[in-house]
């Protein structure tokens, strides 16, 4: 559909992250004429471009929330399509480890707490299980929650995949297109965007990190956004080999803590810290706190000693002053708001979608449905699984730390989604991801994207 067109959709989704591509992808498989409209030149580049990438079953969450309902469902389905996706699941389990007294006399209400969610098989364990779990423990570990559901996934491919799914059933996503301002006649919305105005009988307001910016449209925002920092370390792939399932601290009332896990690509995950602060664009990595998490990480996992960070990265994550999901329906400005989706919207946006789905449908009317819904899998980028260059012929290999070939660089560059920038090529390819972030490989990167990318230039080498 072209940008100036007087067609009017049936809804418009506010915000590319992975629950507003996860929005999208309900909507278009519903039969829905949909459209999302994301700010930036590519998806993801907001809150959902750096997280821990963790499955989560919800056995955390505070009972009888929109969280939980939307953790559970989100989880079960990410199960129930990730084939026909091709997305990754890495089976690790989860630990909740006691290093204190006062923490192990937590454990007890954590057990209570994940059973009272619907997470049968979460169990409290002993000193001696745990040290047979996780041999490489530091010294000190008194007990530990085991929690066999929670697992780690890639954390871009899954909303690229909800993304490209929602396009080849019929939905449209426009990028460079900030909403600048709107207005209701009482029956559709007229959002006003660079590129001209869109029309909507909905609006979906999953704007993450501008979402009480974006409610502001429709009403005085009923919260605040206040964003939080999590900064992470990673280490190269060899100390992977150190740990199997995801080590969690006893949480706070503030935060869950500092986590240690392995990533889908093969490498070791330290973090994340929990700063607030007032910038929502830019979440910067501070030498002192990274250093912090090393010693942390080297604490839980003493032969981390013997290992070297690869890289660092830092996200912001929409938090606001309650910790439950701010979604609800205003049936009258014909919205529906999808706010404060805080670390464990990577799992939940499947249940979300669902969840802004049955509301649409309770206020706005059902939807038919598309008989035969179009399947679109994606690349895998992960260790473990059948990747390019395994193959006989893959052709030159331009990234030889993820080893990473010339045509799935090629691949991102076009198709119906092509990478908008620098961070979308690399989350679509993991090229400059690696041991050297991208000391070798980024110039043969920047050929090959030279007049695709909006941030990225190439300047000629001089003679």
């Amino acid at each position: 559909m072209p940008e100036n067109s007087d067609a009017v959709y049936d809804l418009a989704v506010i915000g590319g992250g992975v629950v507003g591509c996860a929005v999208l992808r309900r909507f278009a498989l519903a039969g829905a004429n949909c459209v999302l409209l994301e700010r930036g030149a590519d998806i993801l580049g907001g809150a959902s471009k750096g997280n821990s990438a963790i499955l989560h079953t919800g056995f955390d969450a505070p009972p009888g929330s929109v969280e939980l309902a939307c953790m559970r469902a989100g989880y079960a389905e990410y199960l129930a399509i990730r084939e026909r996706l091709n997305l990754p699941l890495v089976e690790t389990s989860a630990l909740v480890v006691a290093w204190t007294e006062s923490e192990r006399a937590r454990l007890p209400e954590i057990v209570a707490r994940a059973h009272a969610n619907g997470i049968a098989d979460v169990r409290e364990i002993g000193p001696d299980e745990l040290r047979r779990r996780e041999p490489n423990l530091g010294p000190g570990a008194l007990g530990a929650v085991l929690v066999p559901g929670e697992h780690v996934i890639d954390p871009w491919s899954a909303p690229l995949a909800y993304a490209h799914q929602a396009l080849a059933n019929g939905g449209t996503i426009r990028r460079n297109a900030p909403v600048e301002g709107g207005a209701f006649d009482g029956e559709r919305w007229t959002l006003q965007t660079p590129g001209g105005p869109v029309r909507a009988r909905v609006v979906v307001n999953a704007a993450g990190l501008h979402g009480d910016l974006v409610e502001a449209i429709c009403r005085p925002s009923p919260f605040t956004i206040r964003p939080r920092k999590g900064q992470f370390v990673v280490f190269d792939k060899p100390a992977a080999a150190l740990l199997r399932a995801i080590v969690l601290p006893v949480p706070t009332e503030r935060t869950k803590g500092v986590l240690v896990a392995r990533t889908a690509f093969g490498n070791l995950l330290v973090g994340p810290t929990a700063e607030d602060q007032e910038d929502r664009e830019t979440a910067a990595v501070e030498e002192g706190a990274l250093r912090a998490l090393i010693e942390k990480g080297r604490r839980i996992l003493p032969a981390l000693a013997d290992h070297t960070v690869t890289a660092t990265y830092a996200g912001l994550r929409p938090a606001t002053e309650t910790k439950d999901y701010r979604i609800e329906a205003l049936p009258d400005r014909r919205w529906i708001t999808v706010g404060g989706i805080r670390s464990t919207g990577l799992t939940a946006a499947l249940g979300i979608a669902a969840h802004v789905h049955a509301l649409y449908e309770a206020h706005f009317g059902a939807l038919a449905g598309r008989a035969d819904p179009v399947w679109t899998p994606v690349p895998n980028l992960t260790e473990g699984r059948d990747r390019p260059y395994q193959r006989p012929g893959c052709g030159e290999i331009v990234c030889h730390c993820e080893l990473v070939t010339r045509a799935e660089i090629e691949a991102a560059l076009t198709g119906p989604l092509p990478a908008g920038d620098l961070g979308g090529l690399k989350r679509r390819t993991r090229a400059m991801m690696g041991r050297c972030q991208g000391f070798y490989c980024s110039w043969r990167v920047a050929q090959l994207a030279a007049g695709r990318l909006a941030d990225l230039k190439v300047t000629k080498a001089a003679s």
